[in-house]
């Protein structure tokens, strides 16, 4: 089982279905467009399109992300369950690294000096909010470039990995043909 393959898999099974989402309360009022066919097609267009949105719901907010996913989604015609998958990128494990980041590119641009930004990850869970709190600036500066460059290069890497499949999968149908159809 090759890599891109193991990420099919993970990715089949953790997708939301239609059903998941139109049992969503929070999107029961646009249910009928959020389900809408042309959103639930994986298409050279709307997968990357899909992923960008995923990274953009994802870092920038914290709560609802997949409903709020799917609702961006809408108006770009993007893939809804690649962009609600997406929105996975964040999770307990890897949200301390991408506000570290955040904050850093924030500081660094806004030429800060920051206090130690490892506290957070240090302390209990009310010292973060303070922290969030205090780093103000920075950390929102850059989870908006971050974001920018997580969804450019999101919707590349997607659009790149598209394009490789297709071509794998006419080289396999070419080479199908060529051996009069046997294997």
């Amino acid at each position: 089982m090759t890599a891109w393959d193991r990420i099919a898999a993970w990715s089949r099974r953790n997708l939301p279905t239609r059903e998941s989402m139109e049992r969503s309360r929070l999107l029961r009022p646009v249910a009928h467009r959020v389900l809408a066919p042309e959103l639930w097609r994986f298409t050279r267009r709307s997968v990357p399109r899909g992923v960008a949105l995923g990274m953009v719901a994802g870092i920038l907010f914290p709560v609802a992300q997949i409903a709020i996913a799917a609702l961006i989604a809408l108006p770009f015609r993007a893939n809804v369950p690649v962009a609600a998958l997406v929105t996975f990128i964040t999770n307990p494990f890897t949200t301390p690294f991408i506000l570290f980041a955040a904050y850093q590119i924030g500081a660094w641009l806004l030429r800060a000096n920051a206090p130690a930004v490892a506290q957070p990850v240090a302390e209990a869970a009310t010292g973060w909010l303070q922290w969030l709190w205090d780093a103000g600036p920075p950390l929102v500066l850059g989870l908006l470039v971050l974001t920018l460059v997580a969804a450019v290069f999101g919707y590349a890497l997607a659009a790149l990995g598209w394009r490789l499949w297709i071509a794998r999968k006419w080289r396999h149908r070419h080479e199908h043909r060529r051996h009069g159809g046997c294997h």
